[in-house]
């Protein structure tokens, strides 16, 4: 058994799914304490129960303090990864409404799913646009485009939007099964661009909401050299939000604005904005969410990975050190160029 310290590095709840990842995909059981006690409210609140009971249902682990706030679990894997059909719902962790991220969930599955020798289709209830996670259009328009050149066959559908606090949205998935024994090594150099997408939205809200973020954007990002494609909408939903998502036609770099009662339709442009430019597309680079991303399936490609990167940030340190315990991989970084070299199949 593998035992870790919650307080590793950041000290959040990353280090919990990527453990929770590996060991449903590896078959090799952990213990974590003082699970995110970098954090204010430590132990497991509900998206993170979630991670852990998706991960059990999926290779039938026996589970020690799966429990809300728990600060210690035990994960025993009791068989290899199953393909099949499964909901995962925030909802019933947190035994009222809830805005647990979704996309969080569905990346602590994918790794073992993919390796599971048949399709599989997901769904997932709770929050898909909400703080401290990838939205479900970062998801769609930089993480999966990405994950693709590893050779992964996944399908996104939204289903429903769900905003904080309320939740209530779902996200669908369909994952398909490796074409061969491991993913494929990448290597991400520089892909500049000045073209940059988006989405503004908002749900149950006034239709002027969206043109104003919009209009906000396109200003903002022709000032700085951009040239801004965007679709506006006003859709009905389970609660009221908005948001605006930009990505970069590149698929390395995205921002995110999310509204809130009072917050101007002007400043969740400017916020998404802002996200977008800190990793300048011109550059061609990947942006610091992307990394913590890209991490886990560098460790488990057939070679060593590039990438060039914005920033190297204290969370992808974390991560990267949780991978170095479960899997024989080198990793490192220097001037911007992250490099993981998978040195043996520890598949």
């Amino acid at each position: 058994m593998l035992i870790f310290d919650g307080r590793l590095g950041e000290g959040g709840g990353q280090i919990l799914r990527t453990c929770l990842s590996l060991s449903a995909l590896l078959g090799r059981p952990f213990r974590m304490e003082h699970i995110r006690a970098g954090r204010r409210k430590p132990g497991l609140k509900p998206q993170h129960l979630a991670c852990v009971r998706a991960a059990a249902a999926i290779c039938g682990a026996e589970v020690v303090g799966d429990e809300l706030h728990s600060q210690t679990l035990e994960f025993h894997p009791q068989h290899s990864p199953q393909n099949g059909r499964y909901t995962f719902d925030v909802t019933q962790e947190a035994k009222q409404g809830s805005a647990g991220s979704t996309s969080l969930i569905l990346q602590a599955v994918i790794w073992p799913l993919l390796f599971s020798g048949g399709a599989s289709q997901i769904s997932i209830r709770g929050g898909t646009h909400v703080n401290f996670s990838p939205s479900f259009h970062y998801l769609q328009n930089v993480t999966f485009p990405n994950y693709r050149k590893f050779g992964i066959q996944a399908h996104l559908m939204l289903h429903e939007w769900g905003w904080y606090p309320k939740g209530g949205g779902q996200i669908n998935a369909e994952i398909m099964p490796l074409a061969g024994p491991s993913l494929q090594a990448v290597d991400l150099q520089p892909l500049p661009t000045t073209a940059v997408r988006g989405l503004s939205i908002a749900t149950n809200l006034p239709g002027h909401i969206p043109h104003r973020m919009a209009r906000r954007a396109d200003n903002l990002l022709q000032a700085a050299g951009y040239s801004l494609k965007i679709n506006t909408k006003r859709q009905k939903s389970h609660s009221e939000g908005a948001g605006l998502f930009l990505w970069s036609e590149n698929g390395r770099v995205g921002g995110t604005g999310l509204g809130r009662p009072g917050y101007p339709a002007q400043s969740v442009a400017e916020d998404a904005v802002h996200e977008l430019l800190a990793t300048p597309p011109a550059q061609g680079f990947v942006d610091p969410h992307l990394v913590d991303q890209l991490l886990i399936p560098m460790a488990l490609a057939d070679g060593p990975s590039h990438m060039m990167v914005s920033k190297w940030t204290p969370h992808a340190q974390t991560n990267a050190a949780i991978l170095q315990e479960w899997l024989n991989v080198r990793i490192d970084h220097q001037d911007g160029k992250v490099e993981v070299d998978p040195v043996a199949d520890t598949r």
